[in-house]
């Protein structure tokens, strides 16, 4: 059975030693794209002779419009089991089986500490002055005693919670639907959604983006923070109005944000967030841990085996 396999957006340039890839079926040929396809035109063209396709995440979209250009896949696998770039349904009318991967489950929340800390500490600032030379270059604040405003409690909301409560935080969440018992049972207190942002001193954000989450957070949201509160994202892009965020971290409307995820990845050289003082950034590392890519192409592996022995596993809108 000869298999053609393009392993997409391996931007380390790791996915061949994260797994054994010769479980392949025989005859099964993997090709890794390290450089990330622009535009559906590219990426239309560069997958063309390709029978099974390995999606990073939402790096890479599939919309109908670029599924009906790919004549000969039969297998979409993207790592993870929620992947909002891939129209499933359009597969389904093309024949084409979607699968997805198990997952780490604690390595957006850990990054959610790190840029919290790395915020309020001056992680990078002090960083970067002792290594030119210099010394201590601005005060620092403490963590406890301080408000934690968690929007979507969720899985890894909470974890970001308990986390905030052992650093003797005191927790508030919000999102449409929680509950009073949901919150206290994370150590949270429910408020609503007004009361949060008023009152913060740090803002984080765990919400699935859909529909009734696309820019929950926008210029009324961000006007209600305190000028010395803080907003920390590591879940999606389109949860925040990217361009209000800019306008009040540039005016100083907000002390800061952590971000790790943006409107246009890998983010523009140009981009207005890369030069900003009061923002600390990372390049959607969410995700990207040595145990999650090990897990993930593993599941990926075992997959495209299922598929081609006619029993696909971890099925996407099935």
């Amino acid at each position: 059975m000869h298999v053609k396999v393009a392993v997409l957006d391996d931007y380390l340039e790791v996915a061949r030693s994260s797994t054994d890839w010769s479980r392949l079926p025989a005859g099964a040929e993997p090709r890794f794209f390290r450089e990330p396809l622009a535009g559906e035109d590219a990426v239309a063209e560069a997958l063309q002779e390709f029978d099974v396709i390995v999606a990073m995440r939402e790096r890479t979209t599939f919309p109908a419009s670029l599924i009906t250009r790919l004549p000969r896949l039969r297998l979409l696998v993207t790592t993870g089991m929620r992947n909002a770039a891939i129209d499933v349904e359009a597969c389904r009318r093309q024949g084409i089986t979607v699968c997805g991967t198990g997952a780490v489950g604690a390595p957006a929340a850990e990054l959610t500490w790190a840029l919290i800390l790395a915020l309020l500490k001056r992680i990078p600032d002090e960083d970067s002055s002792l290594r030119a030379g210099g010394w201590q270059t601005g005060l620092t604040e403490t963590v406890s005693g301080k408000r934690l405003g968690v929007v979507g409690l969720g899985k890894l909301g909470t974890q970001v919670a308990r986390v905030g409560l052992a650093f003797g935080m005191e927790v508030v969440a919000w999102s449409r639907g929680l509950t009073a018992e949901r919150a206290e049972a994370a150590g949270a207190r429910l408020v609503d959604k007004a009361t949060l942002f008023a009152s913060s001193d740090v803002v984080t954000l765990h919400l699935v983006l859909g529909e009734r989450t696309q820019g929950v957070v926008g210029p009324t949201e961000l006007g209600a923070m305190k000028r010395s509160a803080y907003l920390v994202n590591t879940s999606r892009a389109g949860l925040v109005d990217e361009q209000s965020l800019v306008s009040a971290l540039r005016e100083g409307r907000i002390a800061g944000a952590g971000l790790d995820v943006f409107s246009v990845e890998p983010l523009p050289r140009e981009h207005p967030l890369r030069s900003l003082p009061n923002t600390v950034l990372t390049p959607h590392l969410g995700y990207v841990t040595r145990e999650n890519y090990a897990v993930y192409y593993r599941d990926a592996v075992e997959d495209i085996l299922a598929w081609s022995q006619g029993s696909p596993m971890r099925l996407l809108g099935a």
